[in-house]
């Protein structure tokens, strides 16, 4: 059997049609690295990190091949976080002459002939562990344990695991992120205390996303951030108002905006749907077959951001539900085919390799850094040099911090109190949103229960990239959105920053030409109060939405006629005076003044 299974060619370094720009016909320098220092030391367990796209399937199943080869295992079992992902896994290990069932189910008992191993999900094990720790004791097993930070979901899930898997001759684990916003222990990966006495996961070998970019593996990540003005009422009846990233507000109204901000039937969602599909055409003239996915909180968004993205292309999206018994097949369709978007919630999130991606819209609430990772990982699988990825997504303080921290590299900290978040790495409301979207709903109390989304425009903010912020902001729509939006697609990460820098200078040049004088050269520099100008907003935005009930007119249309006649910058960049003189016009407005 071991010669109908492996007498064939041995693992092919690379898949030449997968590998980034530079690495066919033979493995990455960091997966050499990675499998150099695993057969020098031959360890029972060990971890490898490395980023999302970075090629781990690969490495694994190189290990694989070569202890098959020499007759360490002769068994091999795979643990991957979805169903898809088994499929995925399969599919890859019969590239390179490994057969592995996928289809295997606890209540077969045992794989099919002709297979050396099977393919399953952690909650597979967890739910009979004592079925898959006899299968790996009957034969010298090598478990791949992929996404291993899933293994401490839950107290039953390690268990189940370290159950089934004790006895395994070699044990390989995987990640691309190494932590988790609780404070499980991950089973089978090492803890060392460091030096404030706190334990912290300890990886064999890391492969980081700044290091994967400088190589060319990856690709450079540009994120596209949007604000706009919000427009809610509380649970108490108030009507409240406030610019989506406002620094000086508190973290229950950034919250609302940012919820408003996703509120399929306000103005922001569509207009930041119709600037992805700009750049995503943009990047389609280099790269044809780009595609696009949009990241949605829940089931009932994902819809709805479907039906909007079908008006602004003429094109179905593909639509991805975690309840859609034919989501993995349509994944797969989509993969192969050059259609321009898909709708997710949480399929795409991880592990899942569709390398056409390149643009991006995170339209969800969730904001841990795992998931952030995670699901920009998605966009990062580069397949030729020079191809970028674009990321749009609200402009709020959690997104903002976590985009310009994409180098940083994590561990998983145990020992810390589960109720403070100085790390950035735990945060309650965050936790419980990531166990309702594991069990595929979404609490009402957490995202539509404590307000109504009112209303809503966008404007674009900034672009944030390599750890600096380019972009003065502007209207949607604007010459200034389009210096960035048109970018073309096919840079690699130095020519992206070079053009980003004379982006932002040419529109400097722009702003001072059409400043009056007197702007140009201020007196002194005045230093604005910042409670005055929330507390103008404010105030604008009420009489805006009671303009708004009067003539039914749109909230949006009210802003736009309101700096068309006022003139300045979107509500959020606009300072007193020029706050002062939109309230008194529409003062004008309502006793007949025109």
């Amino acid at each position: 059997m071991t010669e109908t299974l492996f007498g064939g060619p041995t693992l092919p370094p690379a898949y030449p049609e997968r590998a980034a720009w530079g690495t066919a016909p033979k493995l990455r320098a960091w997966q050499q690295e990675a499998l150099d220092l695993y057969f020098t030391t031959g360890p029972r367990d060990f971890l490898a990190v490395a980023t999302p796209g970075a090629g781990k399937t690969t490495f694994a199943l190189r290990v694989a091949s070569m202890l098959i080869e020499s007759g360490a295992v002769n068994r091999v079992t795979i643990v991957a976080p979805t169903d898809h992902l088994k499929r995925q896994w399969a599919d890859a290990a019969a590239k390179v002459g490994i057969a592995i069932d996928p289809n295997f189910k606890n209540s077969d008992g045992q794989h099919g002939r002709g297979f050396v191993g099977v393919a399953v999900t952690y909650a597979q094990v967890a739910s009979k562990p004592m079925l898959h720790r006899a299968k790996t004791e009957a034969a010298r097993t090598l478990v791949i344990l992929d996404e291993i930070h899933h293994g401490g979901e839950a107290l039953s899930w390690g268990d189940g695991l370290r159950e089934a898997f004790d006895p395994a001759a070699r044990r390989l684990s995987l990640t691309g992120t190494p932590f988790r916003s609780d404070t499980s222990p991950i089973p089978f990966v090492e803890y060392a205390q460091d030096k404030d006495g706190i334990r912290r996961s300890k990886a064999d070998y890391t492969y980081g996303y700044g290091n994967a970019l400088r190589d060319h593996v990856v690709r450079p990540v540009m994120f596209m951030a949007y604000s706009g003005q919000m427009r809610w009422r509380t649970s108490a009846g108030e009507e409240m108002a406030a610019s989506l990233g406002e620094a000086a507000v508190t973290k229950d109204i950034t919250s609302h905006a940012w919820r408003t901000a996703l509120n399929p039937a306000g103005e922001w969602i569509p207009a930041v749907l119709a600037g992805a599909d700009k750049r995503l055409s943009e990047v389609r003239r280099t790269v044809p077959d780009a595609g696009g996915l949009v990241i949605a909180t829940d089931h009932e968004d994902a819809r709805a951001y479907a039906g909007q993205l079908k008006r602004i292309t003429g094109e179905s999206p593909t639509v991805i539900l975690s309840d859609d018994a034919k989501a993995s097949s349509k994944i797969e369709e989509f993969t192969a085919s050059e259609k321009r978007w898909m709708v997710a919630v949480r399929m795409v999130s991880e592990g899942v390799d569709v390398p056409r991606l390149s643009v991006g819209v995170y339209a969800t609430s969730t904001s841990t850094p795992l998931f952030f990772a995670q699901a920009v990982g998605r966009f990062v699988r580069a397949r030729k040099r020079g191809e970028t990825a674009s990321v749009f997504l609200p402009s709020v303080p959690q997104l903002m911090a976590l985009a310009n921290s994409m180098e940083a590299e994590r561990d998983h900290a145990l020992d810390r109190p589960e109720k403070e978040d100085a790390d950035g790495l735990f945060n309650p409301e965050d936790s419980l949103m990531a166990e309702a979207n594991r069990e595929d709903k979404a609490s009402d109390s957490l995202t539509k229960g404590k307000f109504e989304a009112l209303d809503s425009q966008a404007s674009f903010d900034r672009v944030l990239f390599d750890g600096g912020e380019f972009g003065t902001g502007g209207e949607v729509g604007s010459e200034d959105e389009m210096d960035f939006l048109g970018i073309p697609g096919l840079l690699d990460a130095e020519q992206v920053g070079t053009l980003l820098r004379q982006r932002q200078h040419d529109q400097l040049n722009r702003k001072n030409r059409r400043a009056p004088a007197a702007e140009q050269a201020p007196a002194g520099p005045a230093i604005p109060d910042h409670r005055m100008l929330m507390d103008l907003r404010n105030e604008l935005a009420k009489n805006v939405a009671a303009w708004s009930a009067r003539t039914g007119t749109p909230h949006g249309v009210v802003h736009t006629k309101l700096r068309t006649v006022c003139g300045g910058p979107p509500v959020a960049q606009a300072n007193e005076e020029q706050l002062q003189s939109r309230l008194r016009k529409l003062q004008d407005w309502f006793i007949g003044r025109k």
